[in-house]
């Protein structure tokens, strides 16, 4: 008979901000149901994989101090047990920027208020900003607002500007219909991915749709380029025909005579002439039309 124990760990960090200004500190516990499963921190950033306090922080038990936190500090951080059991990850971003936009670090639950803070790095720091989500201005207000009663619909990536300060960084705020806490198992699942690599996927992916597209287009430009224009010809401004680069007018009479022009479709319209019947022989009325410009054959009399 095979046993399993499941054990658990929930991961909190203080300040609780998913941003943090460069050269501030910050430390990060296990909060774990059982201390003999020995919880360490682990994290992901765009520089390592999987490390352990000991090579980025200074450890006490469960819990993992950064004295100086820097930009390459940021990344994704979890607990692990010896069993290679996972807590829930927390997502941090630092910044060397002047404005940080202070969010909730876990996801919040539905129906619960969120209040988030635009904050610079030297006093004040209650200033009017500018709080963005998606990238669209949400409101302006004086250095924080509230989402009162969040639903699925309040996902998304967050920032905040204070003006001659500048940009927050954005954090993604995660809503969910129930309470966070995770029950890890004994067995691992797949470490958490750094949310910079998550984004740079994304941007991978709808880079490759818009190259498809940009192919399509031109291959749909050429095909259009390659058709000889279609031109349009007019006698005394009225359309006679449409055809492909130039008419002719069999047995002509007196009527004919008039003003004749035409236009090809995103090139433009030729000037009008003037072409007179007489009653001696007329060999030859010819337009002939190519795209950038506009040449006419003047009528040959014999004598």
């Amino acid at each position: 008979m095979v046993a399993l124990f499941y054990l658990s760990a929930g991961l909190t960090v203080s300040p609780s901000s998913s941003q943090l200004f460069k050269g501030d500190s910050v430390s990060l516990s296990c909060e774990e149901d059982d201390s003999s499963a020995g919880w360490r921190l682990r994290r992901n950033t765009t520089r390592e994989t999987r490390t352990q306090c000991d090579d980025w922080g200074r450890s006490a038990g469960s819990s993992c101090n950064i004295g100086v936190i820097v930009p390459w500090d940021s990344g994704v951080y979890w607990c692990e047990s010896r069993e290679g059991a996972t807590s829930n990850s927390i997502s941090i971003t630092v910044t060397g920027g002047a404005v940080i936009l202070q969010s909730p670090v876990l996801p919040v639950m539905e129906g619960h208020d969120v209040t988030l803070h635009c904050k610079t790095k030297t006093p004040p720091s209650n200033l009017p900003a500018a709080f963005y989500k998606d990238g669209s201005l949400i409101t302006e207000t004086t250095g924080h607002m509230t989402i009162h009663h969040v639903d699925k619909s309040d996902e998304g990536l967050y920032s905040c500007d204070i003006r001659g300060h500048g940009e927050s960084p954005r954090s993604w705020i995660t809503v969910t219909g129930q309470e966070v806490k995770e029950t890890p198992t004994t067995t691992a699942p797949p470490p958490p991915a750094v949310t910079t690599s998550v984004i740079l996927v994304s941007a991978s992916a709808c880079g490759l749709v818009l190259l498809v597209l940009l192919v399509l287009l031109v291959l749909l430009v050429r095909r259009r380029v390659r058709r000889k224009p279609g031109a349009a010809f007019y006698k005394d401004g009225s359309l006679i025909t449409e055809t492909t680069g130039h008419m002719t007018i069999h047995h002509v009479d007196k009527s004919d005579e008039g003003l004749y022009s035409c236009d090809i479709r995103g090139h433009g319209e030729s000037p009008p002439s003037w072409i007179t019947v007489t009653a001696q022989v007329l060999v030859l009325v010819l337009v002939s039309v190519q795209a950038g410009r506009n040449q006419t054959r003047q009528p040959h009399r014999d004598d």
